[in-house]
Order: C-alpha cells, then structure tokens, then sequence
C-alpha cells in the first residue's frame, strides 16, 4: 500500500512539474547592473527541496518569476543536503530557504514566507 501512495504521488508530482514547465512565468527585467547586485545578494542563499514538491514548485515559480538564480538543494532521502537540513535547520522540511548573512544563518520555512521575503526584498529591483 505505502508503494502504491509513493508511486501516485510522484506521478501527480511529475504532472505538476510539466504543467509549471509549460505555464511558467515571464522573468523580471532588471537592467545589468540591477541584475548583477541581485546576483551578488543571492550568492548567499540556497534553497533546499524535492523537484516534484507542489510548494517547491510553487517557490521556483516565484524564483524564476523574480529573476532569482538561486542554487537548488534536492534534500532527498540519503542526501547530505537532507542531513545538513535537519542538523543545521533543525528539520527537515521543504522548501527552506537558506539565508547566509555576516556569518549567521536563517533557515526559513514555508512556500509563502519564502515568496514574501523574496518578493520585499528583490521585487522592486529593477
């Protein structure tokens, strides 16, 4: 039964991930400059996640939306990304948000919270 679930919900995954693959947005225009500062402030961040995660996909939605080339983390089972998620983050769960500043890390959660600190912090970058 527990292979059964595991199966469907990766097929349903996969579905989702074609589906963004042919909606996905347009990329914000930044001018380069604009673009190379963004750049710079992100070279800091990582995100860690399952490719067919609905909340995933929906955070590298925004990631592309916003123009964002973030590194992506896949934090699957027997990954060292999950291990370092769980030991350095506290837990594991997707998306997390990686945010390395002055020598401090963040581990933020949550799609949303992710796409709202995003959105404040480099949507009006332009």
């Amino acid at each position: 039964m527990s292979f059964l679930l595991n199966l469907i919900r990766n097929f349903l995954g996969y579905i989702i991930v074609l589906i963004d693959f042919i909606t996905r947005p347009r990329k914000l225009k930044r001018s380069v400059e604009a673009q190379q500062q963004v750049e710079n402030d992100i070279s800091s961040m990582a995100l860690y996640q399952f490719f067919a995660c609905p909340f995933c996909i929906k955070t590298r939605r925004a990631l592309h939306r916003l123009n964002l080339p973030i590194p992506t983390r896949n934090a699957t089972q027997g990954s060292s990304y999950r291990t370092e998620l769980e030991q350095q983050g506290g837990k594991v769960q997707v998306p997390c948000l990686k945010i390395t500043a002055e020598g401090q890390d963040t581990w933020l959660y949550e799609s949303s919270e992710i796409i709202t600190y995003l959105e404040q912090r480099f949507g009006s970058i332009v």
